[in-house]
């Protein structure tokens, strides 16, 4: 085996145990953020368990000039990065982390989006409930009405409405198993229980 055979073998076997710290969604975006950097260090010809501090650093001027990422991408997305030379340097695969030092965007405490106002929400849920798809005022409905994530509105089924105590309500399934019985006003209640009926 070549020696660039052997550091594609090490490399794999480092992102591997840096991801397998991860389960369900956060391992999926975790190693998405994983394959840009790396792919970035490919079109480079730069072996990631190789570069230095400057050359990290340029990732991050690249995420931030070229790409146009926003502060708290280019800051989740090198904490990825960081994580990963952190486990290299745990299972002994690197003395020292090249982005240890490296420089992060600052972020705001508190998120600048606001949200839709109430007349772009309302243009948005009229719209869903226009919509050919059934689903659309449903899932506007979720995420809007309820707060819920995408993945907790994306993950409910039909068997998950419920009543307690005479109120409509929908069991959520969050993040880490954790499920929480949410009440549903009578604008997300009545399509369901008219969709109930006629299926």
């Amino acid at each position: 085996m070549t020696t660039t055979g052997v550091d594609d073998v090490v490399l794999r076997l480092a992102t591997s145990a840096y991801l397998g710290r991860y389960t369900g969604t956060s391992r999926v975006h975790s190693e998405s953020d994983l394959r840009i950097y790396l792919s970035w260090c490919g079109e480079r010809n730069l072996a990631p368990l190789a570069v230095e501090r400057a050359q990290v650093e340029l990732y991050v001027r690249w995420m931030q000039e070229v790409r146009r990422f926003k502060p708290s991408t280019v800051s989740r997305r090198m904490a990825v990065v960081t994580g990963l030379y952190r486990t290299c340097v745990i299972d002994a695969v690197l003395e020292h982390s090249p982005a240890e030092y490296v420089r992060r965007p600052r972020v705001p405490n508190e998120s600048p989006v606001l949200g839709l106002s109430h007349l772009q929400f309302e243009a948005v849920l009229a719209a869903a409930r226009e919509s050919a798809n059934q689903f659309d005022f449903a899932l506007v409905a979720m995420l809007g009405l309820l707060g819920l994530r995408i993945s907790e509105a994306s993950g409910t089924d039909v068997e998950d409405l419920g009543e307690e105590h005479g109120h409509r309500v929908l069991l959520v399934h969050g993040k880490g198993g954790k499920e929480t019985l949410v009440p549903l006003p009578p604008a997300v209640g009545r399509p369901s229980t008219r969709r109930s009926t006629t299926d």
